[in-house]
């Protein structure tokens, strides 16, 4: 029986090395010397047969791993995985350690382990048919067939017999242990025993900390940067001025003319033919500004020109077919757009001024818990003196009794310092002899250093006379041989030259005839891009006398729109805020905050009325402009212009907009 478990511990030990290898990470090698360490506690036969399984395991995984894969495929279907390397130990001992174990050694092995297990993978194992057809042709796959018929298939056919009487002990075991039913006690409940619990004691409760009070977060955390709105500014400026350039240029484009025209006539019949032929000079003038702009953006241009073009005519095509003009249904649509924004812009206006009232109340209400601050802040301010001045008294009581006691300390270090002089001195006397013994030792060195840097020298010294010494070294090399080394594409020297020579001319060729076709499509792209220029030229001046035409319509009808009245709520919400301010304004000089704390939030509060009143001047510019009628109109209309006049039109386009 003892027997059984020291086997059944081996084959443990052994299955459970097998399932902490891992052949990516560790060597074989490794992986035996770090199991060799742990199998010292047993003795020298059970080491050396630990460990001789453990290396035929590893070495004949292959052989082992079709055996196993089959039997969880057919006969061990309801077999856990985890014991995969069980069966492998089994098969390998099996196959390879049958003939040194022998028959009883192996069946205690076997005996020693899980008996319904070891019964089912011997039976499927030592079948003979099994073994004579897919074994046999699996292992034929790693090792040749004749090997693995002669070595290890034909011995494990003659030990079948044998090992079927092993299976049958195992069968009758298993039957044996299924007929024995035992009679099961009923269990007879106890009551427990239990400790009575001592009552527990009330606890303490920690005091709760105080908090410092944190900072507030700074206003700036939650505003735009002011470079950022001067640069939108700057923008919205700039870009204004150049629509009213743009609209002068356009408007007074024929004004020099017509001037020198109308000059003429007060002048005498004599000087009457010369304004009409400087008039024709500035009109030319004018009208042949070079453009300066680059192929791409020409080319881009012309492709732009010709698809509004191609819009145009189909937009004609289909009205000439009955198709109906949207202009109506369009017109209409701005109307009610524009509606739609008054509307939107009034109800944000009365938001804004909501918002505005709000804040004024806030702030009064902020000046109030000042005031209370400021009075806490002085019962604080005299509590803290008094406090100090109990502070002070006592420190002055403990400098007193320090000064007392450094007195009587230096009476006793007074004896102290005497016989420090004395050690002093001896110290010193055993510095200098040590000091002198280390300059004869230091003085000893150098001299022996010295010699050996002059052997050193002199051995240098005659090295380099003997390679000054002239050496003969000379070869004559023939330029027109090849060098010998029995290649196909062996060449002397000469005949490289001349190849070369050759190459260099047939490049120069290639390369004089890549530059005249490159020359000849350079030609015919500049007069490509001449020919798109002059199409552009025509179409910016009919686009600019279009936009002319076009504002001097929006201005008439501008002229005579009528201004609205404002709404009733925002008249009574800014009545409300301007008697909010009034207020806050008195109490705030009744105040008269003087520290720095008060003049940092009066600052802010500065900085905040700025904002809100910028906010608020820009909020009216927006309501005046909807009162005023068409101007919102007129300023999309005017975007509209510079972007055409940027872009450009067809001649069509700008007819139909005239109309």
């Amino acid at each position: 029986m003892v027997k059984m478990v020291s086997h059944g511990k081996h084959i443990a030990i052994i299955v459970e090395q097998l399932n902490k290898f891992n052949p990516e990470k560790q060597s074989v090698e490794d992986f035996l010397n770090g199991s060799a360490e742990v199998l010292q506690s047993l003795n020298v036969t059970d080491e050396n047969f630990v460990l001789e399984t453990l290396a035929g395991c590893i070495e004949y995984k292959s052989l082992l791993d079709v055996v196993v894969n089959a039997f969880f495929v057919r006969d061990g279907k309801h077999c856990l995985f985890s014991e995969r390397n069980l069966y492998a130990v089994i098969c390998y001992l099996a196959t390879f350690q049958l003939e040194e174990l022998g028959l009883q050694h192996f069946s205690r092995i076997v005996k020693s382990l899980d008996a319904a297990k070891m019964h089912k993978f011997l039976r499927f194992f030592f079948n003979a048919l099994n073994l004579n057809t897919w074994i046999k042709d699996e292992w034929s796959h790693f090792y040749d067939s004749l090997y693995v018929k002669e070595n290890w298939i034909d011995p494990l056919l003659r030990w079948q017999p044998r090992v079927q009487q092993v299976i049958e002990q195992l069968t009758d075991k298993l039957s044996n242990c299924t007929t024995i039913v035992k009679t099961l006690t009923v269990t007879q409940p106890k009551e427990f025993n239990l400790t009575v619990p001592k009552p527990r004691a009330i606890p303490i409760p920690l005091p709760i900390p105080v908090l410092e009070k944190s900072l507030p977060v700074p206003p700036s955390t939650y505003k735009s940067p002011k470079e950022k709105k001067q640069l939108e500014e700057i923008k919205t400026k700039n870009r204004r001025k150049a629509e009213d350039l743009l609209l002068k240029a356009n408007a007074n484009q024929f004004r020099c003319a017509t001037m020198k025209l109308e000059k003429g006539k007060n002048t005498p019949d004599s000087m009457k033919s010369k304004p009409t032929f400087q008039a024709q000079k500035i009109q030319s003038r004018i009208d042949n500004i070079p453009i300066k702009l680059n192929a791409a953006a020409i080319l881009r241009e012309g492709a732009l020109y010709q698809r509004k073009m191609e819009q145009e005519l189909k937009r004609i095509e289909n009205l000439l077919r009955g198709a109906r003009d949207p202009s109506e249904f369009l017109e209409w649509q701005k109307q009610m757009r524009g509606k739609d924004l008054e509307e939107q812009l009034a109800e944000t206006e009365c938001k804004r001024l909501q918002g505005k009232l709000s804040h004024e109340e806030a702030v009064l209400a902020h000046q109030n818990v000042i005031q209370e601050n400021k009075k806490k802040a002085d019962l604080m301010r005299e509590e803290k003196a008094e406090l100090m001045h109990q502070y002070a008294e006592k420190r002055l009581q403990e400098q007193k009794e320090m000064r007392e006691l450094v007195e009587q300390v230096v009476e006793g270090h007074k004896n102290a310092k005497q016989a420090k002089v004395k050690l002093q001195k001896y110290k010193q006397q055993i510095v200098q002899e040590v000091c002198e013994e280390n300059r004869e030792l230091l003085r000893q060195a150098l001299e022996e250093e010295e010699e050996k840097l002059r052997k050193r020298y002199e051995l240098i010294q005659q090295i380099r006379a003997i390679e000054s010494l002239p050496s003969l070294k000379s070869k004559f090399v023939d330029l027109t041989e090849t060098g010998g080394h029995g290649l196909i594409c062996e060449m002397s020297i000469v005949e490289l030259r001349e190849r070369l020579a050759l190459l260099r001319e047939t490049q120069k060729a290639a390369e004089e005839e890549k530059r005249d076709q490159i020359i000849h499509e350079k030609q015919a792209k500049e007069q490509l891009l001449l020919d798109k220029l002059d199409q552009i030229s025509l179409f910016r001046a009919e686009l600019g006398r279009a936009a002319a035409l076009k504002q001097e319509e929006k201005k008439r009808k501008s002229q005579s729109g009528e201004r609205p009245v404002k709404d009733e709520r925002i008249l009574n919400l800014q009545q409300k805020i301007m008697e909010k301010t009034m207020e806050r304004k008195k109490q705030a000089e009744l105040l008269k905050i003087t520290s720095q704390k008060n003049n940092i939030t009066s600052a802010k509060n500065s900085l905040q009325q700025n904002h809100w009143k910028e906010l608020e001047d820009s909020r009216e510019r927006q309501f005046k402009i909807l009162q005023h009628g068409f101007m919102a109109r007129e300023t999309a209309q005017k975007m509209a212009a510079y972007e055409a006049a940027k872009s450009g039109a067809t001649v069509c386009i700008l007819r139909s907009e005239v109309k």
